[in-house]
């Protein structure tokens, strides 16, 4: 298949992770996927939710925003939190804290904010795999400053999606390849190859298992590439 901007079926589009993107946040990244761009902080407080009091653990959760001007037409803010809002700020929050041992926090809570101020296809999947390396640099905080003494990320995670398009499966797909596909899923998975979420569904017509592996396949390999450039960035 041929897309528009030149990448194979198999090829993640251009990514680039700002560490450290805002001042105040103890973790803080911009991740560019393609055109999509997502602002990940994650800033840490020193209490947890209700269900968490007095039970010596720790809360990771998620809020997720649009810019009005990241689309092509200028979107309302939201003055309450509409279904697909909640449902990938619920997304993003469930992946973080299937990698994280909540004991080993202590009773605080990390909050991640991960803000679209360009959209173009991914935003959700951005905003998981830019929000590991903002969570990597709180927890980073909490050491330094001798708040906790153990890591309590057992290993990185990552999110990419892939679908079918003109009767080919791709992954990473870009807006205007999404808005057309037969299929469209998000993969999210760690880095040892365990799977978090998949969300997926057949547009027109359903699709066969067989179909189902190449792409989860095709998820894992270019999950792989995001991790090591999280990695990359982490180490510089």
């Amino acid at each position: 298949m041929k897309r528009k901007d030149g990448r194979t079926a198999t090829q993640i589009r251009p990514v680039k992770l700002t560490r450290n993107y805002l001042q105040y946040p103890e973790g803080s990244v911009l991740i560019e996927m393609g055109n999509t761009k997502v602002i990940c902080t994650a800033c840490v407080s020193e209490n947890v939710p209700p269900h968490k009091k007095n039970s010596g653990s720790g809360w990771v959760t998620a809020e997720y925003s649009m810019l009005p001007g990241a689309t092509h037409e200028r979107t309302n803010r939201e003055q309450r939190t509409k279904g697909r809002t909640h449902e990938i700020q619920r997304l993003i929050g469930r992946s973080l804290r299937s990698i994280v041992e909540l004991n080993k926090l202590g009773e605080r809570t990390i909050t991640i904010d991960a803000d679209v101020i360009q959209a173009d296809g991914g935003t959700r999947t951005a905003a998981i795999t830019g929000s590991m390396i903002a969570l990597q640099d709180a927890v980073k905080y909490l050491l330094k400053e001798g708040k906790i003494d153990r890591n309590p990320i057992r290993e990185n995670i990552a999110a990419v999606s892939v679908g079918v398009v003109g009767g080919s499966a791709c992954i990473d797909l870009a807006y205007d390849e999404d808005s057309q596909a037969d299929v469209d899923m998000n993969v999210v998975m760690t880095e040892s190859g365990k799977i978090v979420e998949v969300q997926g569904t057949a547009e027109t017509e359903p699709f066969s298992k067989e179909l189902l592996d190449a792409m989860l396949d095709m998820a894992q390999k270019g999950i792989h590439v995001l991790i090591k450039k999280q990695k990359e960035t982490l180490a510089r």
